[in-house]
């Protein structure tokens, strides 16, 4: 008769990755939530924390404050967006988001604005969104962090992009990729931010022509 212990077998011990993975989603979730529903004034640590089902003090463990958790449940909300609305046969699969370049830079820069206006349009993207950036502009870190980790490396996608197109000698060489890129990109910021007119595929289309061919006229016009 074969021996049996008395004592119960022992359990896998927990994971503590995937634990902390789950926490960390269930923050980010928490703290978008929160900022879509009471504003950036009103979302605390402490609302986050219940909102999440965890520890005040697991939340700063990792971060040191509200606008660090926003930020980077905001970075992971965009980068999720910017994956699916990725053309794996454009950049690679699984290859890190950047702004396709198909030789055709008019195309490339309409494609990805048109992106950009289905993730501004976006209410998961677009609430949060709005609080930090309205936060952004009477709080000087906020503003300062929000530019600095989320704005700025997507408009070096664009420099990228304008800068292979010099090199192609689709734009002039003596452009500064950095000036170029606001003639489309701050016009729609502002529109979005100030609703001084609606956020279309048309209206992204007609500004990457204004800033790519001016306001001159063209063909036999111009003579």
């Amino acid at each position: 008769m074969a021996h049996t212990s008395d004592q119960p077998p022992q359990k896998p011990a927990p994971d503590s990755s995937r634990r902390s993975e789950k926490s960390r989603r269930a923050i980010y979730d928490a703290a978008l939530a929160l900022v879509t529903e009471v504003g950036y004034p009103k979302t605390t640590i402490e609302g986050i924390a219940a909102r999440a089902g965890v520890g005040k003090q697991t939340i700063y463990r990792w971060w040191s404050s509200k606008a660090d958790v926003l930020l980077e449940a905001f970075i992971d909300l965009s980068a999720q967006a910017a994956e699916a609305a990725a053309r794996p046969e454009v950049i690679g699969e699984g290859a890190e988001y950047e702004i396709p370049d198909t030789g055709d830079l008019e195309a490339d820069l309409k494609l990805v604005l048109r992106s950009t206006v289905d993730e501004l349009l976006d209410p998961t993207f677009e609430a949060p969104s709005r609080a930090l950036a309205a936060e952004g502009v009477v709080n000087e870190q906020v503003g300062r962090e929000f530019v600095g980790k989320l704005l700025e490396p997507q408009l070096q996608l664009y420099v990228k992009r304008l800068r292979a197109a010099q090199e192609q000698g689709a734009v002039r060489a003596d452009i500064d990729p950095r000036i170029a890129l606001e003639l489309f990109v701050s016009p729609l910021a502002q529109r979005w931010l100030q609703y001084t007119g609606p956020i279309t595929y048309e209206y992204t289309d007609k500004l990457v022509e204004y800033a790519l061919y001016g306001l001159a006229p063209r063909g036999p016009a111009a003579r």
